[in-house]
């Protein structure tokens, strides 16, 4: 077992390409649509269109340039652009309202819920994620994810990477930041939980932008446990 996590009493993870498969459930969702409703349409290409203005949404928050709203509104709102840049005037409102709730229904990753209940066994686990409180209720029913409970921006009204996301967490477990460590396969994520004292475990997903595109799976000297699936995060914890 990794001694720097032997007093690690909680994991926090990330959800959006960490737990789950953003890029392939998004992409598979419109390959459907795109088929029932006659369109000539990259899915792929679409997926990533739409995930693309998650970040810049959420920093213009952060930034105090927007009000702070859930992600399914900002998401919704980023449907609406991406629509339009893919010529897309068929859907009703109805429809784009059951494709927006797409991020409610994303898939696990294969190893990721077998993960999750060897990691259950010994620690706490709950999300920490920038998605609403709703979605993310939805897709662990949807994808059988046994959190124990589930912290989301609108428990703090903050977006990550803002230290009240990290801290906020750790306050409501009664845990010091040290006692908790938060799981995600994004860098910049873990450097701004490490940055608040709590321990970091990266787990590389090769995949999260689909197949064959090239990101930073490297392991990190400064990250408390470098793993390859949420399996191999379990041995190292002694799960």
């Amino acid at each position: 077992m990794n001694t720097h996590a032997s007093k690690v009493k909680a994991l926090v993870f990330d959800v959006f390409g960490t737990v789950v498969d953003w890029h392939g459930s998004v992409a598979r969702e419109m390959r459907g649509l795109a088929k029932a409703k006659g369109l000539r349409l990259n899915s792929a290409k679409f997926a990533k269109a739409w995930r693309s203005g998650y970040r810049p949404a959420m920093d213009r928050v952060l930034r105090g340039e927007a009000p702070f709203e859930k992600i399914d509104v900002i998401h919704r709102a980023i449907l609406e652009d991406v629509l339009n840049q893919f010529r897309i005037t068929v859907l009703t409102e109805e429809e784009k309202a059951h494709l927006n709730r797409v991020w409610h229904r994303l898939k696990p990753w294969p190893d990721t819920v077998r993960g999750l209940k060897r990691l259950k066994s010994k620690r706490i686990i709950a999300t920490l994620s920038n998605g609403n409180t709703s979605l993310l209720v939805n897709m662990a029913k949807f994808g059988g994810l046994p959190w124990d409970c589930v912290f989301s921006s609108d428990t703090f009204n903050l977006f990550k990477p803002d230290p009240g996301m990290y801290l906020g967490a750790a306050n409501r477990l009664d845990l010091k930041p040290q006692e908790v460590m938060m799981v995600a396969a994004h860098k910049a994520d873990l450097r701004a939980a490490a940055q608040q004292g709590l321990k970091t475990a990266f787990v590389k997903r090769p995949h999260e932008h689909g197949r064959n595109n090239t990101q930073d799976l490297a392991s990190e000297p400064d990250f408390t446990v470098n793993a390859e699936s949420f399996l191999d995060l379990a041995d190292q914890l002694g799960c």
